[in-house]
């Protein structure tokens, strides 16, 4: 059996999990909320990695952010107003900043160093979206800014690690109520929502939580090499319903808005990321409470003596 130097394992479940090999490790440090990596792959090129959690990576980065970024925003007529929580690495502002209809996005990241080492290890991923005036960039609680701030946005994009450790409290009901609060009236929220396939039960949950908030609730699929299944998305309106949409008002609204470089979403993808297998329609046919905020401190403890148990393992 050939033996596993260098190889970073990540587990989705107690009894599924993946490897990558890295060729170097370019950078760690232990920040004040995670222990942030940034590695050298063979096949991948660089990588993000927060708390043994693989982020994102030079090869197909474009499969989780073009996806969020655009199944919206496309559906809203484009953006004039946008708010990114999290988004460290600066993915999905770059996305956010190719509208021509754009004049102003917020980034909310909770961890500095995060953007810093993305900035100096990653620029591929942000293109040089740091530098558009049109940014405005707070380092800050994603909760606490929702809560207090007085301005509203078209788009909403939540672009957080998984529902637990420092992002626990942004998978709530009463969190998406906040949300709702801040949208205008065509406002539209997105997000990842785990994944159906190695995490059905909060994967269906999270889907309820939106549904107790939000009018029109689109969930979203993309099999993402880097995450190591099928993984969810979801959009979430008072008014917009992302398919209700024709491929070629989808084209010509791409064309009108300006956007350029998509590796990805196009007028067909638009529409084949919101196609729901039968599989999830029967999952999600389950009556589930909403997550509320207790419901997720527990789910964090949870998960959280699970990893260590397998740690000490």
């Amino acid at each position: 059996m050939r033996k596993l130097e260098n190889f970073y394992v990540e587990t989705l479940n107690d009894n599924w999990g993946y490897f990558f090999r890295a060729e170097k490790k370019l950078f760690e440090k232990q920040t004040s909320y995670q222990f942030l990596e940034v590695l050298e792959f063979p096949y991948f090129g660089r990588v993000l990695r927060l708390d043994g959690i693989f982020q994102t990576s030079y090869f197909d980065e474009m499969l989780y952010h073009e996806a969020l970024a655009h199944v919206p925003g496309i559906s809203l007529g484009g953006p004039k107003t946008a708010l990114v929580i999290g988004g460290g690495d600066g993915g999905m502002i770059e996305e956010l900043l190719k509208y021509n209809s754009l004049e102003k996005v917020v980034m909310v990241e909770l961890d500095k160093d995060v953007v810093d080492a993305s900035k100096q290890y990653l620029p591929a991923i942000s293109n040089g979206a740091f530098e558009d005036p049109r940014l405005t960039l707070l380092f800050e609680d994603g909760v606490k800014y929702i809560k207090n701030t007085k301005e509203k946005f078209d788009q909403v994009i939540l672009d957080l690690t998984d529902p637990f450790g420092p992002s626990v409290a942004l998978y709530t009901q009463e969190f998406y109520t906040s949300i709702a609060n801040i949208l205008t009236e065509r406002g539209c929220l997105s997000l990842h929502v785990e994944s159906p396939l190695s995490r059905p039960d909060v994967y269906a949950r999270l889907i309820a939580t939106l549904k107790s908030v939000f009018q029109y609730v689109n969930p979203m699929f993309n099999y993402v090499p880097l995450y190591g299944t099928l993984w969810g998305y979801a959009s979430a309106s008072q008014m917009i319903h992302t398919t209700a949409i024709s491929k070629d008002e989808v084209q010509k609204r791409i064309n009108q808005l300006g956007l350029k470089n998509l590796r990805f979403y196009n007028q067909d993808t638009h529409f084949s990321l919101q196609a729901v297998p039968n599989y999830i329609e029967d999952l999600l046919k389950q009556k589930l409470p909403p997550y509320t905020e207790q419901d997720m401190i527990q789910l964090n403890d949870e998960i959280s003596q699970k990893k260590l148990i397998l740690a000490e393992e």
